[in-house]
């Protein structure tokens, strides 16, 4: 390895500890010095560095993390006030939170909040209409000249996915805390993550000896509501406890608990869909809230992947708790 590579996969490392510790301790102060501190940088040149790295200062980082978790918490906990809310993302009042919220998101958060189902919804939709082409699309390149249109075969398709809404069969379980090393992917989700996964992820497992193990996926954001060029996603694999992190991955514990577990197969373009059908069909009807953990895609040791169609198999898998 060239040591500008070395160099490029150690500053990697350091951004995202402080990443990592922005989300653990978001209803804390956390100035300059401190996340300096994080990255073993000096604060002069860690305000550089971390501005050139996320193409935003750490203050706007910050300001907008916190309001993109908040507007999370409100879409999915009904029961906590959004003062609460706001002081667990480091706002120190539901003025000040309002105030910024509205400047980010156009609304108040109690107006985001209501919105929820609706705003739900038509991501849904969206991902139907986006389905929806892509069968007219196919259909159109394989009908002959004389053969009907495609609509029942899109009204069959319609049908179904409204048949499958709920009908996701959701199991409760109990899952220990897991060590685990991860590669950090920054952009848009989508097939740009299985780009990720084949080309740099898949190659680091074979050049560790980890081909094989049970691996996860972390969507850290809602691409509804963070800039989709700012979306993290977290490729990991479960290691041992003495496990040594080295410079092109960083080592954390997915925690454990009570997490709400779901099968998906599918392609890259349609989990997106489920993660929407799980959050706005499955979790209000459940009597549960989703907390402050991570949600993930599991992937066991037999997880089946089809190079030729796409197609793939996980767990999804939520954190939940009682109202």
């Amino acid at each position: 390895m060239s040591s500008s590579t070395n160099n490029l996969a150690v500053y990697t490392q350091r951004m995202n500890k402080v990443l990592d510790h922005i989300d653990l301790h978001l209803d804390a102060a956390l100035d300059l010095p401190a996340m300096a501190a994080v990255a073993h940088f000096s604060p002069y040149h860690f305000h550089r560095l971390f501005a050139a790295w996320m193409g935003e200062t750490l203050g706007d980082y910050l300001r907008r993390r916190r309001l993109d978790v908040g507007a999370g918490k409100l879409a999915a906990r009904h029961d906590i006030p959004v003062l609460e809310v706001a002081l667990s993302v480091g706002f120190g009042s539901g003025e000040a939170f309002a105030r910024a919220f509205k400047l980010r998101f156009g609304c108040s958060p109690s107006d985001w909040r209501a919105a929820t189902p609706a705003r739900w919804a038509e991501q849904l939709g969206e991902a139907r209409r986006r389905q929806a082409s892509q069968y007219r699309n196919l259909d159109q390149g394989l009908r002959k000249p004389d053969q009907e249109t495609c609509g029942d075969m899109l009204n069959d398709v319609n049908s179904n996915q409204e048949d499958e809404e709920f009908n996701m069969e959701v199991k409760l379980v109990t899952l220990p805390p897991i060590k685990v090393a991860y590669m950090r992917h920054i952009g848009a989700y989508g097939p740009s993550l299985g780009v990720f996964w084949r080309e740099t992820f898949m190659p680091w497992l074979a050049a560790n000896d980890l081909e094989g193990v049970p691996c996860y996926g972390i969507s850290h954001d809602d691409p509804s509501i963070t800039p989709l060029d700012k979306c993290r996603y977290d490729a990991c694999v479960e290691v041992p406890e003495n496990f040594a992190a080295g410079s092109k991955v960083n080592v954390t514990t997915l925690p454990g608990g009570r997490y709400a577990v779901t099968r998906f197969e599918g392609t890259g373009a349609t989990i997106g869909d489920a993660w929407v059908k799980l959050f706005r069909d499955w979790l209000p009807a459940s009597g549960l809230d989703c907390d402050s953990r991570p949600c993930f895609e599991y992937y066991p040791k037999d997880a089946r992947f089809d190079p030729a169609t796409g197609v793939f198999d996980c767990d999804l898998c939520i954190p939940v708790r009682s109202r």
